[in-house]
């Protein structure tokens, strides 16, 4: 027998945990090519923001704040709330994880629109609960109305994705007031804005996007969720935020890995949020919608049936054809994220990835 051979029986694990793929991250762009997948932002970050993590490494012996607290307060201050109604985390996706976990039991549900964030099954399955997946619109948007038919007493979490990752539409404020009215109010509503920073000023103003920051303190069950990986570039630090009531708050801290948001990442949230760099993160977000924008239009001029798209991606609904036209734009030295056999979430990256781009969907558009 070697010495890789065992006669024992294999651990026992949770079987919907065994049966679980992981999260798999899309395959790297060739050294010539572009990565258009994980919604990244293409800038490089900001110089002060670089310099503020670079000198969180003298201290990196000892072990970071706990709660964030400096982050926290500075967020506090700007969405007008109290430092306790804030909680960090290692990046949104892990917020949602500690108030899934939180909230919801074997036994219990969590409601979501699908196709939404693809990370959603696996933490609702991760927290012994079940998902109910509400299937999205024609137009690729949340279907308010039949998620909160979809409402029961195993009920315990609802999540509401705006602008929806992969589709890029977007949810109205009149339409989610009018939801939150019909949700019971012991139900944990978590309102995921991880791409808010990129929606048009104008649909945030004029209502026909939520904007969650306006509904602070009106609802005793609703939590928002943003990050600094998208808008603020600062994806590879891993950090994220929520605002609500403490009580929800403070049930999350309990379930939260300790210690998982570091000084560089804290730091570098901060530096992020000083009016110095306000201007110029606002400029290249700009430029990123702007380009979005091209990008949908240009698509959508070739024949392809692309959604409002509010996010830094657009959505292809490509069906059958995804996994070909994935495998396509990947030759050309695109990487995007395909969604077999319902479609290819394509990130804005950079300028120069734009033309091959378009002219590699023109050739494979059905006319």
């Amino acid at each position: 027998m070697s010495a890789t051979e065992s006669t024992s029986p294999g651990v026992r694990l949770r079987p919907e945990i065994a049966a679980l793929p992981p999260y798999r991250q899309g395959r790297p762009a060739p050294a010539d090519g572009f990565k258009l997948s994980s919604n990244e932002n293409p800038f490089d970050p900001l110089p002060s923001v670089r310099d503020a993590v670079a000198a969180s490494a003298a201290t990196i012996n000892r072990y970071p704040d706990a709660t964030a607290l400096q982050l926290r307060e500075t967020l506090a201050d700007r969405f007008g709330v109290s430092a306790d109604e804030v909680i960090v985390g290692a990046g949104s996706v892990s917020l949602l994880a500690a108030f899934i976990q939180a909230a919801a039991a074997p036994g219990d549900e969590v409601v979501y629109s699908w196709r939404s964030f693809e990370a959603y099954p696996g933490l609702v399955t991760v927290a012994g609960a079940t998902s109910v997946q509400v299937p999205n619109r024609a137009d690729h948007g949340h279907d308010l109305d039949a998620i909160a038919a979809a409402i029961t007493e195993r009920t315990r979490v609802v999540i509401v994705c705006t602008p929806n990752n992969p589709t890029g539409v977007i949810v109205g404020q009149a339409e989610f007031e009018s939801f939150m009215a019909k949700v019971p109010s012991d139900r944990l509503v978590l309102l995921d804005e991880a791409y808010i920073e990129f929606v048009a000023p104008e649909l945030l103003e004029s209502g026909a996007s939520v904007d969650g920051r306006t509904l602070l303190g009106r609802y005793p069950n609703l939590v928002i969720l943003r990050t600094f990986s998208k808008a603020y570039g600062l994806a590879g630090l891993r950090v994220g935020y929520a605002i609500g009531p403490a009580p929800i708050l403070d049930a999350a801290r309990a379930t939260i890995t300790p210690l998982s948001v570091t000084a560089a990442s804290t730091v570098g949230a901060i530096a992020s949020l000083e009016p110095s760099a306000a201007d110029e993160l606002g400029a290249r977000v700009r430029v990123i919608a702007e380009r979005r924008d091209r990008v949908r239009e240009a698509l959508v001029a070739q024949g392809w049936g692309v959604p409002q798209a509010q996010g830094n991606f657009v959505w292809l609904p490509a069906g059958e054809r995804t996994a070909e036209v994935a495998e396509r734009l990947f030759e050309a030295g695109l990487v995007t994220r395909g969604f077999p056999p319902e479609g290819i979430r394509i990130s804005i990256g950079e300028e120069e990835s734009v033309d091959t781009l378009l002219a590699i969907l023109d050739e494979l558009v059905e006319r």
